[in-house]
């Protein structure tokens, strides 16, 4: 694609496309003529802009001689043109302030995280918390209930906490229950949430269990205190969408509503996002869901080592600010992978 375009096609594409950013109005050949010093009259400007409509990157609203950018264009432009700015110093203290830890629970934190990349972006801030799997087992405890039902808490290192009520085939005293995390968190600690099956699965055919009946229930017990549960998804700053003018029409925003209340199909988009580490960027239609349809999303994985724990970013129109969200949201995931890192 790059080829498809000569260097003044270039020039005259990304005038038009850092227009529109700003103003969201048509761009029309006498505009850009005057205010980029290209040197160039406004029926060359035209000339060329005809052309780069006809190649699929500009396109005619019905109601102005002016040309929008298209899909096509801002993927070429954030491919080929875009020269991504570094993060300003104010905005690094901004995010370290309002990321930090400073005792909070995590939660807190990845939400607290969706309303500061609202706020430096001016859009919406999303954050995709991590699945409980991918934590490390830290500890198990079993608190009798009465009966035979007892309240199992499990603790994953960086301070995630799930409970569930189980049933055990029969009545467990306090020495019991003792003995059984005891040997259950020295088997388990350490070892990431979504490999602690297989290693349950594993001991059970040890001979040590095979002999030892207590064991061998404090196994069947801890599997069925592991229960996957979807990733919560933070979403920050939802008015932001509807205050961009091509979002004013009332149909357009039920369906934007819709789509980050409803946020399963949206959490499907987040989580191809989570298969390669850096930066993704979804432009428009690439995104493969027609509520994104006019918007764009910038994400970016955060780790725990070389594993990668979550994604964040930015969603907007498609023609947001890309220089300065870009570096927003790839700073923001290094910082929070820092922050929750595991000690």
């Amino acid at each position: 694609m790059r080829d498809l375009l000569t260097e003044r096609s270039k020039q005259i594409l990304e005038a038009i496309i850092e227009d529109y950013i700003v103003t969201a109005e048509p761009v029309g050949s006498r505009t850009v003529s005057r205010s980029h010093g290209l040197s160039l009259s406004p029926a060359t400007v035209r000339n060329v802009m005809a052309d780069l409509e006809e190649l699929g990157f500009l396109a005619s609203p019905h109601t102005s001689a002016g040309r929008v950018p298209t899909d096509k264009a801002y993927r070429f432009y954030v491919d080929s043109l875009l020269e991504v700015r570094n993060i300003a110093r104010e905005e690094q203290e901004e995010i370290r302030k309002r990321c930090s830890l400073a005792g909070r629970d995590p939660g807190e934190v990845l939400r607290e995280t969706s309303r500061m990349l609202s706020s430096l972006s001016h859009y919406t801030g999303i954050v995709v918390a991590p699945r409980f799997t991918a934590n490390l087992f830290r500890h198990i405890e079993f608190i009798k209930l009465g009966g035979r039902r007892l309240l199992a808490i499990l603790v994953t290192h960086n301070g995630t906490v799930q409970n569930k009520v189980i049933e055990t085939d029969e009545e467990l005293h306090g020495a019991d229950l003792t003995r059984m995390c005891n040997y259950l968190n020295h088997l388990l600690r350490g070892l990431p949430i979504g490999r602690v099956k297989e290693k349950l699965l594993a001991e059970m055919q040890s001979e040590k269990v095979r002999y030892d009946a207590l064991l061998a229930q404090a196994l069947r017990l801890s599997q069925e205190s592991l229960s996957e549960t979807s990733s919560e998804v933070f979403i920050g700053g939802q008015a932001n969408i509807l205050e961009q003018p091509e979002f004013a029409d009332l149909t357009r925003m039920k369906e934007i509503f819709r789509a980050f209340e409803e946020k399963g199909r949206l959490l499907g988009l987040l989580d191809r996002c989570m298969e390669a580490e850096g930066i993704h960027i979804y432009i428009g239609a690439e995104a493969h869901l027609s509520e994104m349809a006019g918007m764009s999303l910038i994400t970016a994985t955060y780790m725990s080592g070389k594993d990668t724990l979550g994604v964040l970013g930015v969603i907007g129109p498609t023609r947001m600010g890309y220089a300065k969200v870009i570096p927003i949201v790839d700073y923001t995931a290094q910082l929070v992978s820092r922050l929750l890192e595991v000690d």
